[in-house]
């Protein structure tokens, strides 16, 4: 006698659609992906002759890692700065985007408005429109007019002058400001990160709210004992997505440097072997970020 198939649980049944909205990707990845990648990995320990036939690899082992942390005197000190740049940014980022969540969930005239402004640059910063934006010679002699015209001094740098010189500590006080003074930067990588965390809120009940205040809870207790836990399953997905896009902009001084080597040296290897050190680092980071922030995130049903 056969058995009648039980009907799938919510769980699965969430898996399999998952797997399906994702299945694009995954397909792409293993047509397109996988042989230029081992290939890399493969030119990472070879050194790499370019001819009228082709690319010549020859299998030198660990050499251009060698190269990479003990020869070149650059590298290893564009790394170091580049990922201290990263947590920098990425914790500025997540602070930013999920106050400015909070404050674009408030029920306030011209909200749909306010809420497409802040997601604007999000458009304005890819594709075909940034590349318009570069090439535009009017915006650019205008930029160059705004700089040449605005004071030297600005007032950020003036209270870091007072503060510097009345002893207070000078290395934090530096970060903070070039926080202040990049707030632009941060603000336009913030559009995505904005939109997690406010679909986030947007699925918390006013009910909780409201059982919280008819038992004495306070606004300030409200937020952070009912609203950071229930949107801090998009904390990890903000995290992660913050760090891969801080990695993949145009003026990473560690990107240029690969670039610079694979372009104007041909030195395919080198930059191979930079690459992949670039990409262990940050995979490795992400993983312990990962690790640690899956260990205090509240998951509900």
């Amino acid at each position: 006698m056969k058995k009648k198939k039980k009907p799938a649980g919510l769980q699965k049944r969430k898996a399999i659609s998952g797997y399906l909205f994702i299945m694009p990707f995954i397909i792409g990845f293993l047509v397109f992906m996988v042989q230029p990648l081992f290939q890399s990995l493969y030119m990472s320990l070879s050194t790499v002759k370019v001819s009228t036939s082709g690319f010549e690899s020859i299998f030198s082992g660990i050499e251009n890692y060698k190269r990479a942390f003990l020869i070149d005197p650059d590298f290893t000190r564009l790394l170091t700065e580049e990922l201290g740049k990263m947590i920098i940014n990425s914790v500025a980022v997540m602070v930013f985007s999920f106050f400015v969540a909070l404050i674009l969930n408030q029920k306030f005239k011209g909200r749909a408005f306010v809420r497409a402004v802040f997601f604007l640059p999000v458009i304005l910063s890819s594709g075909v429109i940034l590349g318009v934006e570069y090439d535009n010679a009017l915006l650019s002699g205008l930029q160059e007019t705004i700089q040449q015209s605005a004071n030297d001094s600005s007032i950020s740098a003036v209270i870091q002058n007072i503060l510097v010189t009345s002893g207070i500590g000078t290395r934090a006080f530096e970060i903070v400001f070039d926080i202040v003074d990049g707030i632009y930067d941060v603000a336009i990588t913030s559009g995505i990160q904005i939109l997690i965390f406010l679909s986030a809120l947007q699925t918390i009940s006013e009910s909780m709210y409201e059982a919280a205040a008819i038992e004495g809870c306070t606004a300030w207790e409200s937020l952070w004992k009912i609203t950071f836990p229930m949107v801090s399953s998009m904390l990890l997905v903000n995290w992660v997505y913050t760090i891969v896009d801080f990695c993949m902009r145009s003026d990473s001084e560690v990107m240029e440097k690969i670039t610079e080597q694979m372009t104007l040296y041909m030195d395919y290897g080198f930059s191979s072997a930079m690459a992949w050190v670039y990409f262990v680092v940050i995979g490795a980071i992400i993983g312990v970020s990962a690790l640690f922030l899956s260990k205090v995130v509240y998951y509900y049903d």
